[in-house]
């Protein structure tokens, strides 16, 4: 049993290499690093060929997105599970591989999940995602929202689908429910399993994004459950925004 790990870059020469050490660093092998840039001119390459021995599979294109990406990295992986650690992400320590592989055979898992530790751009924890992991995941659980981390969301390949490229913003929210419908063992590790980078591309288009995961949501859950959950979540946001608003 091994495990694809992929990692999408695109001009990250900043982050990528605290990526890489991170994944090269597992003491359990049982796993396949696959590394998908999109044609970077700022070094990224030279830091790509710098760990060219820990990678087992590495392109370089230009390609249609993020997205686009992913799906090149979806199509190339031939491991059990399938994983995403983008560039300025980590796994979460050297042994999270080999708790995961041993979690997998012993549960029969087609879907392994867990807690996410965020942390800034000079790799420093900031804290706990803001909302945990359900206790127990399902696809309804996602009608409140992305309340588990890409990051921290593994799913066996073979349920896994390429991701819509209809959505610019948020495939990743249509991707997680799809795989979650197809999932008969869904597993949390209660484990924290990355460290995600704060600051992202989420948050540099938060509102296309908000938009399309409103039309994500209304497709899966019907539109008067989606209005009413959003409202629910903006509520908790501002209530979340002004307890730790500083003045």
């Amino acid at each position: 049993m091994k495990i694809s790990i992929i990692t999408v870059v695109y001009n990250g020469v900043k982050y990528l290499e605290s990526t890489i050490q991170s994944i090269a660093g597992q003491t359990s092998k049982d796993f396949e690093y696959l590394v998908i840039d999109g044609g970077s001119t700022d070094g990224t390459l030279d830091i790509i060929k710098k760990y060219e021995s820990k990678i087992d599979y590495w392109i370089t294109e230009p390609d249609k997105g993020l997205y686009d990406a992913m799906n090149k990295g979806l199509k190339r992986a031939s491991g059990d599970f399938v994983w995403f650690i983008n560039a300025g992400d980590k796994v979460y320590d050297a042994e999270t591989v080999g708790k995961l592989i041993a979690l997998a055979k012993k549960t029969e898992a087609d879907l392994l999940y867990g807690e996410t530790l965020v942390i800034n751009e000079k790799g420093n924890p900031i804290g706990m995602r803001r909302q945990p992991a359900p206790e127990n995941l399902t696809w309804t659980s996602l009608k409140l929202g992305m309340v588990v981390c890409h990051q921290s969301f593994i799913p066996a390949r073979r349920i896994a689908p390429l991701y819509d490229l209809n959505y610019s913003c948020s495939s990743d929210i249509d991707w997680v429910i799809k795989c979650l419908k197809k999932a008969d063992n869904i597993v949390n590790s209660k484990l924290i399993l990355s460290q995600f980078l704060d600051g992202g591309r989420s948050k540099k288009t938060i509102f296309p994004s908000i938009k399309e995961r409103f039309r994500i949501m209304v497709t899966n859950y019907g539109f008067i459950i989606t209005l009413l959950n959003h409202i629910s979540i903006a509520l908790r946001f501002f209530r979340f925004y002004f307890r730790h608003r500083r003045f």
